[in-house]
């Protein structure tokens, strides 16, 4: 191949031709370092020697391939031509370049965007290109979530050559510019890994329509464009800078650079850059386009309304604030903090403060002209200048001491608790000697329904106070007794200070309500932060944690109400003054119901007393019928229900003017739920009297003899600790004492025996059953009932001593309301029944013992032989046949 000369382009050219010269110079080949292999001087090829020199058949044929291919090369560039663009034939693009898969979105030709990439992925690749030089590489877009561990079948067919500028290693990433070529086709792949390589090809674009049809294309883009830009101002720089280096007769570059600019989905985006055909993708980028266009204006409509509505509020904020600075130089209003200053100093000149108080005032009212209005402690310090300027500092009620407006307005209230309104009385007696009442908390102890509240009423109303009340029961944190700590968010004072401000006065009467039922948790034990509050000698400087201030507690009336003073913690009842409240007897109950109930629930169901009346007999029957309880609540509700049954026949026109009777109870409110009880007479059966929350009740306890294969001991009912020991001393010492008490001496020897407390469903505990239990062993034991109807009650002791018990009155009521006329009391417990009212002890025959011996002689004839006795001496006298033993 002497004298003939080539242009040799290709790599593959370069490298072969230095190979035959022998020329190997230290540059690496161009696929290797992906630089651009300009024009250079041709390079001759001279084959010296003969021509029949041989050439090994290899080395011809690939000589032969190269050749082929460089001039298909030169070929092609010299036909490279789009509308608008002059061929440029010294340009050469690498056969075989290094990928980059992206994953965000494909990557355009004529984009120059700055590139980040992850040097844990692709550190390996940028020292790839670097040790070979590479100026260019393929950006090539995938769907996959790890793209450095994409599988070559998953990378799409064509992507986008880049050439890289300034390229710079930072400690976690790599950054370089990416300036986007030309499209480029994967034909084979060198390397299916990373750092990934293959050998590409570069497909042109493909022109199907005239140059007028490009234009026309292009022309609409670019009015898509003039669109955009009112809409969104982003678009005017991005156009801006597309004006500056291209024209809109480039439509090729025109198409890539909208397509670029829309938000498009990426599998769209891929769709364009793998379109060919000029016309088709600039159809596709003009429909993206309009679609881009529908998207701003309907963010333009969102963000308008978005500032319009900004605008106004700031327009009124401003106007607002110019309006307070007009008027305050023309000196028509003050300010919000001024104001609040001039507030609280006119409240302050006001109040009789202490001269802590004083102080701390100033304090917080120089932090409110210093602190910024909107600032959190603004805001702290106000709440409590307010609180402190509402407090009734030295403000006292003048106390209305007249004592028979006292009791009228007592017997008003209440029918019957004749010695509990006594001991109100009492009570104002002195406070009117003293000029004052205060330094007592009265706690008004019985059962659900007596009343407790309203009497606490009635108190303050008979003073002339404000009364507030407010429930403990359940209460668990300290802080509603002693108030939260300023520290916390939406802190408050506590239930008292807040009663003293409601109440504007410092000597209210307070009531803490259902105080036995209050409880303790990790947020503190409210019932140890009463201590300070009721007692007399430590609430005269009462402190509370919001106001952190000393106010005088002691000029205000304590009133606590409670079912039972067992769950009250000892040293808070030993600040107690205690008046028990324990029920109503029939007689009270008809009473109440007459003067109270009936008409209270007729006012409030809108009916006339007039014409809606009922008998006393009908509420008596309704009382021991329906509501035997110590309260009037039940009896309350009963009376309701016939109320409301009358109401419906008033309204449906069935009567006009109503009577009840007696006969008509049963067909309003259904059966009775009690019956009248019989006095049980049979042996080993004793009716006993128990005190409950409820008030009192009776107990009927039963004995009874199982077998007599074996001695035995058994009990039942639920009995608590207390009773189930009551129930052996009595056993044991009706065993030893068999003899005395004139009953079988052997009974208990071979007797197995029950004893059982009736309503086993009720726990019962207690020590009050012990000679009742007693006293119904010995008429097992005797073999004859009690010889009169009675009730007793009393502890029993194992030497035979009747000890005293508690709630003698709940007890006589509770005797009373079952018809039992006599009955049995320690001895211990005479001055309690002496105190009881009359009416209470009217008809009532009451012995007093003081050992099981005198408990035995009213209950038995002790003098006289029982039958068991008489059996068992027969026996013993009864001479034995010899021929029966054996």
């Amino acid at each position: 191949m002497s004298d003939k000369q080539d242009r040799l382009d290709t790599p593959e050219s370069l490298a072969n031709a230095q190979l035959e010269t022998g020329d190997i110079s230290p540059a690496l080949p161009a696929a290797e370092t992906g630089e651009i292999v300009a024009a250079r001087e041709p390079v001759i090829i001279e084959v010296e020697g003969d021509d029949s020199q041989a050439i090994h058949p290899d080395l011809a044929e690939n000589l032969l391939e190269i050749l082929t291919h460089a001039k298909e090369e030169v070929e092609h560039n010299a036909s490279r031509r789009v509308f608008g663009e002059l061929a440029k034939p010294d340009l050469t693009y690498p056969h075989e370049i290094f990928l980059l898969p992206v994953k965000e979105r494909p990557f355009f030709p004529g984009q120059q965007l700055p590139v980040l990439l992850s040097r844990a992925m692709w550190q390996e690749t940028f020292d790839a290109l670097m040790q070979n030089k590479c100026q260019y590489l393929g950006l090539v877009y995938v769907d996959h979530d790890e793209h450095d561990k994409t599988p070559p079948e998953e990378f799409s067919q064509i992507g986008t050559l880049i050439r890289i500028r300034n390229p710079k290693v930072r400690e976690d990433y790599i950054q370089l510019v990416a300036e986007g070529v030309c499209r480029f086709k994967i034909d084979f792949w060198v390397s299916s890994q990373a750092p990934y390589r293959a050998v590409v090809s570069y497909p042109q674009d493909v022109i199907t329509c005239s140059d007028d049809v490009l234009k026309a294309h292009g022309m609409a883009i670019m009015n898509a464009f003039r669109e955009l830009l009112p809409l969104n101002p982003l678009y005017s720089e991005e156009l801006r800078y597309f004006l500056n280096r291209y024209s809109a007769t480039e439509p090729s570059r025109l198409a890539d650079f909208a397509a670029s600019l829309t938000t498009a989905e990426n599998d769209k985006l891929q769709s364009i850059l793998e379109t060919l055909d000029l016309e088709q993708r600039l159809e596709k980028v003009l429909a993206l386009l309009k679609h881009e266009q529908e998207v701003t204006k309907l963010q333009f409509t969102i963000r308008e309304r978005v500032e319009e509505s900004l605008n106004e509020h700031q327009r009124d904020f401003f106007l607002r604030q110019q309006l307070k600075e007009i008027q305050k130089e023309l000196g028509i209003v003050k300010d919000d903090q001024t104001a609040d200053r001039d507030r609280f100093e006119e409240r302050i000149e006001k109040l009789a403060l202490s001269d802590e108080a004083l102080k701390k005032a100033d304090e917080e009212l120089n932090k409110l002209s210093i602190l910024d209005p909107q600032s959190p402690e603004y805001n702290v310090a106000r709440n409590w200048l307010d609180w402190l300027t509402q407090l009734p500092w030295g403000q006292l009620s003048d106390d209305n001491l007249d004592l028979k407006r006292a009791r009228k307005i007592l017997d008003k209230k209440h029918d019957g608790l004749d010695d509990v309104k006594q001991r109100i009385l009492e009570f104002l007696a002195v406070g009117a000697l003293k000029g004052e009442v205060s330094g007592s908390i009265i706690c008004l102890v019985g059962p659900p329904g007596v009343g407790k509240t309203s009497i606490g009423k009635s108190i303050a109303e008979a003073l002339g106070r404000k009364f507030y009340r407010f429930s403990v029961g359940g209460m668990r944190d300290e802080a509603e007794i002693k108030g939260h700590r300023r520290t916390y968010i939406g802190a408050m004072p506590g239930k008292f200070i807040q009663a003293l401000k409601d109440c504007e006065t410092a000597n209210p009467v307070i009531m803490l309500d259902e105080i036995d039922k209050i409880g303790a948790s990790y947020h503190g034990d409210p019932a140890s932060a009463l201590l300070e509050v009721l007692d007399p000698e430590q609430n005269s400087e009462f402190m509370d944690h919001f106001m952190d201030l000393r106010f005088d507690l002691s000029k205000t009336l304590f009133v606590c109400t409670a079912n039972t003073l067992d769950t009250i913690p000892a040293p808070l009842l030993d600040r107690m003054e205690v008046i028990r409240l324990s029920g109503y007897i029939t007689e009270e109950k008809i009473l109440i119901a007459k003067h109270h109930l009936w008409p209270q629930l007729l006012q409030e169901s809108g009916l006339n007393r007039d014409k809606v009346q009922i008998t006393l007999p009908a509420i008596r029957h309704v009382i021991e019928g329906y509501a035997r309880e110590s309260g009037v609540r039940n009896l309350k509700k009963q009376l309701a229900k016939l109320v409301r049954k009358l109401a419906l026949k008033f309204v449906t026109g069935e009567i006009h003017e109503a009577k009840i009777h007696v006969n008509e109870l049963e067909q309003m409110l259904g059966q009775p739920r009690f019956h009248p009880e019989k006095i049980n007479q049979q042996i080993g059966t004793v009716t006993g009297l128990a005190w409950t929350s409820m008030g009192g009740a009776t107990l009927t306890i039963e004995a009874s003899r199982v077998h007599t294969q074996n001695r035995g001991f058994k009990l039942s009912g639920q009995l608590g600790e207390v009773m189930q020991e009551s129930a052996g001393i009595a056993y044991s010492f009706i065993s030893a004492n068999l003899e005395k008490y004139k009953a079988d001496p052997e009974f208990f020897d071979k007797a197995f025996v029950h004893l059982h407390v009736p309503d086993g469903a009720t726990p019962k505990d207690g020590p009050s059953a012990g000679i009742t239990m007693a006293t119904a062993l010995l008429s097992l034991a005797r073999n004859e009932p009690v010889k009169n109807p009675m009730a007793m009650t009393g502890e029993l002791s194992l030497t035979g001593h009747v000890l005293p018990v508690g709630g003698i009155r709940e007890k006589v009521i509770a005797a009373r309301r079952i018809g039992i006329k006599e009955l049995i009391l320690p001895e211990d417990n005479r001055k309690d029944f002496q105190e009881l009212p009359d009416y209470l002890k009217e008809g009532i025959q009451v012995h007093f013992a003081k050992l099981f011996d005198e408990v035995a002689r009213l209950t038995f004839n002790i003098r006289s032989k029982s039958e068991a006795l008489k059996h068992y001496l027969a026996q013993k006298e009864t001479p034995v046949d010899p021929s029966t033993h054996h």
